[in-house]
């Protein structure tokens, strides 16, 4: 039968049925036979989402065909429409050509039309319209409302009201205009008409383009030119409007974010040079570089092609110069903003490749490669590469030199390449550099690769058997290329490891010798060598030596005895548990023997230290205690160890800069004055993940010398800060006792800083004098006996860490000492120990003829030599180190006096250093060299202004390797520390001599203690700032309804205690211009950590394990306890502290310190941080309603266009 004849189908244009609607689809045919009898009629047949739906059919002539009524539906509402395949079949399974592929349309007018404007946009044919009463897409006939709450396409109702803005890009861009913006939305026209002339972006106009616009869905629209003093505002839009100022509500749309006008800035380039043929990566740095929709990048006249940027960056791919070589200037272009620093990049001369070393490799490549030749540190990322029949591999190189770089040979891409057995010859190979052309492929390179090293299995079950010590040998072939026979030199590196250790290597060609590790068991063999990795079995290293019948008895008794002494261990066990009821009280009997025991030597050594003290603090009424002024005290605690900070220095700046810079930093301080400004600067920067907790004490600090001068003001934002702090600790579900525990934030260090500045006056009129006589006390005390110049360890100390732990014999000396300033003034008498190191003697001396004197004012010891003055004028120089001093092995031990035989009330004189040393016992001259090395160890050891005392290492003379001590050896005094530990208790002779000094600085630690926790001082009141902040935290309490009385308790502690005193009793010389030795420092932080359990609320158990300086203060701390629980609650009952008298304090505070920091360099200091982190400051500024409103964020940048260098 012709094709013309046989029964078929037509094409019928867009056979479209709605789901769920029943409607018959009648179909064009020709040749449709007619049914005979005994024959079935027509079915359609509809295949919908893999189901098949038949549906009768009823042929009307040869020309038509019907599928009877029936509805139609299918599952989810990703498809608008859905094609569904569609098949006439008649007789049951005769199915009717249809070479038009017709195709049934089923559609959804709902589905991804979820705005009027997508369900306006369908194909009118859908018959969909949009029914306003149930704000949805529906069929007509499904509309419940009347014909006037619908708008459809072509109706008298057609225009969608409430376009609404989801999404606009870019949100930001140059003034300079051309930025192409896009916006994405609902119901934006239906009609590009609709929307031209009718959109404004930040209050500029943006003009449509025709090619980007989506009917309802997107415009695009090219920026105008902004005026300087537009900023950022919202993004419109109206729909068929009259333009946007008078269109009406329901046709106008408005975007919730701004769009910014920013100004581009570069900074720098990187790499600034590159190879003249380009491929060079640069790397343009800058600020709002991802503004704008559209980027150039220009070397001159030459585009560098565009690769991606960020906010902060922007990288593009040189172009081949066609200037030649030299520098090109580069500009940016934004949109219509060209952007232009003075930034050059430099087209340097191609690299070139002259020698590679060695010519071969083997097919799996990985073996080095050394290259020699020019420019090569110009190339980023250099790679070699070889080409073998139309396959390329390529490899890594690192360069080290302009001249040298070393390659990992690229692999041979020889498929099954391991089958070869003859040498091959890449068909290209050379080098990958950037846009180089030259060294693609290097022609004069006889490049070879050889056939991989083969090897064989250990042995055919998998496992070699070995006894320990025996050699393993791998086997194999072309173990060793014939590199040899073409003038190429090198070899292979080989790597063989034996279960992770790897074994050394006799390498022939066709076997490797390991000689393996000091291993038993089963190991895994693992060879290296290029890049093939290769394991050739496993090795089972067995001992020759099987137990004899001796051992075996012996593990059965010894067996038999860990049994046994399991049960004894369990039989112990249980009765320990039955006394350890009685531990706590054994051990408080235990103290008070001792206690008892020592009481008598305690009292002996009180009553001489009084002596020695009231001697001492004779001389100390009035202007005596040696105090720091206000500004080097308040130097020392909030910038420690920094002697000469900026902040007391006129600012310093170029000439032709000076002018800008003042201006804007007189803009900037205004700005600081401004609590919105400060609060918004201070969380920005406590929330970058780069501001460490250095930077947040720095800034504290900053901003505290910055506001010494308004101090009301400073108080106000501490107060807003803290409040924070404690609202932030609470939501994050921490425990409310860890507040103000650490300073983790700016908020912390500033109260630190407050506490600072206020209790100035109450330290020189009250603590300061207990506190000086405690340092004193503590002193005096621990130069009684001795103290090793090397370790810092005592006699008498309250540190177990710093305890001699073994007798020293030693006796008192008195030594007559001439004033160094003036010889006929009568002799000085000096207590001295024979065991003192020459220097202890020297500063001993220097304490008696200085001990009014400031230790700034005093001469240095180092400066000083020690002369002992004897009978017929012979005087001798004593020193640390000398010819005389004594080495045993490889110990050196510091000259004291008994050294040198010093009898009782000798004569010595501290005489100005000489540079050469000579002594008149042997009449030689002695080398400085080892002694200077000594004192500035010394120096270091004595002076440790840190906040945890440290113990010296002994470092041994490089010149002759022998190590130096003086008292005790370090390790002798290691291994007794640890034989000390072992019992977890301390021994009851060092214990004795804690307890002894605790109980001879008893007194002193009382007054301290006593003084701070008063509310009433000799006549002085209580500091205001005290009060004022401690009900300042008892309303916050209040405010989170924290009622727990130790959670109260625990703040303040945390607030005063821990912030303020414990810092200055650790650190009298932040107070006091003194000298703090390791010893005394040791001893200050016992004191200090026992200030701090007496301010704790947490119960002060007692145990085996607790430190030494818990037992020591065991029975005093619930005192101590008692002590602060009466003075916070003597706080609480004080009538408040009205805002208006303390303002009027803190003004009177602010003015008597006014002009104690440059106010000017503090700034500067501050704006470091702007500088840093500009941008995410700025965006906070424009986040915040009150900061929006007085515009800060265009301050900011004023001061940032002041400060900048440009300017």
């Amino acid at each position: 039968m012709a094709d013309t004849e046989c029964p078929q189908l037509l094409p019928t244009e867009g056979i479209l049925v709605p789901v769920n609607v029943v409607k018959p689809i009648t179909l064009r045919a020709k040749n449709l036979p007619q049914p005979q009898s005994g024959q079935r009629g027509y079915e359609c047949l509809l295949t919908i989402q893999g189901v098949e739906q038949r549906v009768p059919a009823l042929r009307f002539n040869s020309s038509c065909v019907q599928c009877q009524n029936t509805s139609y539906s299918y599952d989810g509402m990703e498809m608008s429409s859905l094609p569904v395949d569609l098949t006439v079949i008649w007789n049951g399974d005769f199915s009717i050509d249809n070479p038009a592929d017709n195709k049934v349309h089923l559609y959804k007018c709902d589905a991804q039309r979820g705005s009027c404007g997508l369900c306006l946009k369908a194909d009118p044919l859908f018959g969909c319209v949009w029914c306003k009463g149930e704000n949805r897409c529906t069929l007509k006939q499904h509309c419940p409302h009347p014909e006037s709450q619908w708008l459809e396409r072509n109706g008298l109702n057609s225009k969608c009201t409430h376009p609404r803005i989801t999404q606009i890009t870019p949100l930001r861009g140059p003034r300079e205009g051309g930025t192409l913006v896009t916006i994405r939305g609902e119901n934006l026209g239906l009609d590009f008409s609709e929307i031209q002339g009718n959109v404004r972006v930040a209050e500029v106009d943006c003009t449509p383009v025709r090619e980007g616009y989506i009917p309802a869905e997107q415009i695009v629209c090219e920026m105008a030119v902004a005026t300087p003093s537009q900023f950022a505002n919202y993004v419109e839009v109206c729909v068929g409007g009259v333009g946007v100022r008078e269109c009406p509500k329901e046709f106008r749309a408005v975007y919730s974010k701004y769009y910014y006008f920013v100004v581009t800035r570069l900074i720098s380039l990187k790499p600034s040079r590159g190879p003249v043929s380009g491929g060079t990566i640069v790397n343009i740095t800058g600020s709002n570089l991802d503004a704008g929709s559209n980027v150039s990048i220009m070397f001159k006249d030459q585009k560098c092609t565009y690769h991606r940027r960020g906010g902060q960056w922007i990288t593009c791919r040189s172009q081949a110069s066609l200037q030649g070589y030299g520098n090109v200037s580069v500009s940016v272009t934004v949109d219509k903003a060209r952007i232009q620093k003075d930034l050059k990049f430099e087209y340097v001369e191609d690299p070139t490749i002259i020698k590679l070393e060695p010519e071969w490799s083997i097919f799996s490549g990985h073996t080095p490669v050394t290259v020699t030749g020019t420019n090569l540190d110009i190339i980023q990322s250099p790679l070699i590469r070889a080409k073998y029949n139309g396959r390329e591999t390529v490899n890594i190189c690192q360069v080290f030199s302009p001249t040298s770089m070393l390659c990992q040979a690229p692999e041979l891409p020889i498929s099954l390449s391991r089958q070869r057995e003859v040498p091959a010859r890449p068909d290209e190979f050379g080098f990958i550099l950037d846009d180089v052309q030259a060294v693609l492929a290097l022609n004069n390179t006889p490049f070879i690769y050889y056939p991989n090293p083969e090897f064989e299995p250990l042995h055919v079950s998998g496992v070699l058997e070995l006894k320990p010590g025996s050699p393993i040998i791998l086997k194999g072939r072309n173990f060793l290329p014939p590199t040899n026979t073409n003038g190429n030199n090198g070899k292979l590196n080989y790597t063989v490891l034996i279960g992770d250790k790897p074994c050394l290597l006799t390498v022939s060609d066709n076997q490797l010798l390991c000689e393996s590790p000091n291993l038993t068991g089963r190991h895994k063999v693992l060879a290296r060598v290029g890049g093939i990795e290769f394991s050739p079995g496993v090795v089972h290293i067995t001992s020759d030596s099987p137990l004899s019948s001796t051992a075996i008895i012996s593990i059965a008794g010894a067996g038999a005895l860990l049994i046994l002494f399991i049960v004894i261990v369990l039989i112990a066990y249980k009765r320990k548990s039955r006394e350890s009821d009685l531990t706590l009280k054994r051990l408080q009997m235990q103290m008070d023997n001792l206690e008892s025991r020592v009481a008598l030597e305690c009292k002996e050594a009180f009553a001489e230290l009084q002596t020695d003290i009231h001697e001492l603090t004779s001389d100390l009424d009035g202007v005596g205690i040696p105090f720091l002024d206000y500004r080097a005290y308040t130097m020392r605690v909030l910038f420690p160890g920094i002697e000469e900070h900026p902040v007391l220095r006129d600012l310093e700046v170029p000439g032709y800069r000076q002018e800008q810079v003042e201006k804007g930093l007189k803009l900037f301080g205004q700005l600081i004055n401004n609590k919105v400004f400060l609060l918004s600067f201070i969380r920005t920067l406590e929330s970058q993940r780069g501001f460490s907790m250095r930077d947040r004490g720095n800034v504290a600090s900053l901003i505290m010398t910055m506001l010494q001068s308004k101090l009301e003001y400073a108080t106000d934002v501490l107060k807003h800060l803290l409040s924070d702090l404690i609202d932030r600790n609470l939501e994050s579900k921490n425990h409310p006792k860890l507040l103000l525990r650490r300073t983790e934030s700016v908020a912390e260090k500033m109260l630190t800083n407050w506490f600072t500045f206020l209790l100035y006056k109450f330290l020189k009129e009250c603590a300061g004098e207990p506190l000086f006589s405690l340092f004193c006390a503590i002193k005096q005390q621990m130069e009684k006996g001795p103290i090793d110049s090397i370790t810092g360890e005592a006699r008498y100390s309250l540190s177990e860490d710093k305890l001699i732990r073994q007798q020293i014999d030693y006796k008192m000396l008195v030594v007559n000492c001439i004033h160094p300033d003036n010889e006929k003034s009568p002799e000085i008498q000096v207590k001295v120990l024979n065991c003192d190191s020459i220097s202890q003697v020297k500063e001993k001396i220097l304490d008696a003829i200085y001990k009014n004197v400031p230790h700034s004012h005093r001469q240095k010891a180092s400066d000083m030599d020690l002369e002992w003055r004897q009978g017929r004028g012979q005087r001798t120089i004593l020193m640390d180190e000398d010819l005389s001093t004594k080495i045993e092995s490889d110990w050196k031990r510091l000259n004291m006096l008994a050294h040198y035989q010093v009898p009782d009330n000798s004569v010595m004189a501290l005489v100005p250093k000489q540079v050469t040393a000579y002594n008149s016992v042997n009449n030689s001259t002695v080398s400085r060299t080892s002694a200077s090395k000594y004192e500035n160890m010394i120096k270091y050891t004595g002076s440790p202004d840190s906040l945890r005392s440290r113990t010296p290492m002994i470092t041994p003379d490089l010149e002759s390797g022998v190590k130096v001590w003086h008292l005790v050896k370090n390790h002798e005094h290691g291994d007794q520390k640890e034989g000390d530990r072992g019992s977890k208790m301390v021994s009851e002779i060092y214990l004795t001599r804690l307890l002894a000094t605790k109980g001879t600085l008893q007194k002193f630690v009382d007054d301290l203690f006593e003084t701070i926790f008063s509310t009433a001082h000799r006549g002085s009141a209580l500091p205001l700032a005290i009060k004022y902040m401690f009900d300042f935290l008892d309303e916050q309490a209040d405010k989170h309804s924290i009622h727990d009385p130790h959670v109260r308790h625990t703040w303040k502690s945390n607030c005063l205690p821990l912030r303020f005193w414990v810092n200055v009793i650790k650190n009298p010389q932040f107070v006091f211009d003194i000298h703090k030795s390791s010893i005394t420092d040791a001893c200050l932080s016992v004191v200090a950590q026992t200030f701090m359990d007496s301010c704790s609320t947490s119960e002060h158990r007692l145990g085996k394990d607790s430190p030494s300086n818990k037992l020591l203060y065991a029975k005093d701390i619930p005192s101590y306890k008692s002590w602060v629980e009466r003075y916070y609650s003597d706080i609480s009952k004080m009538p408040a502290i009205s805002d208006q008298d303390m303002n009027a304090y803190l003004a009177e505070q602010s003015r008597m310190h006014i002009n104690e920091f440059n106010s000017m360099s503090s700034l500067s200091e501050i704006y470091s941080y702007v500088g840093k982190y500009t941008e995410e400051i700025v965006c906070a500024l424009e986040q915040d309603d009150a900061a929006r409103k007085q515009r800060l964020s265009f301050k900011l940048e004023q001061v940032v266009a002041f400060m900048s260098l440009e300017s």
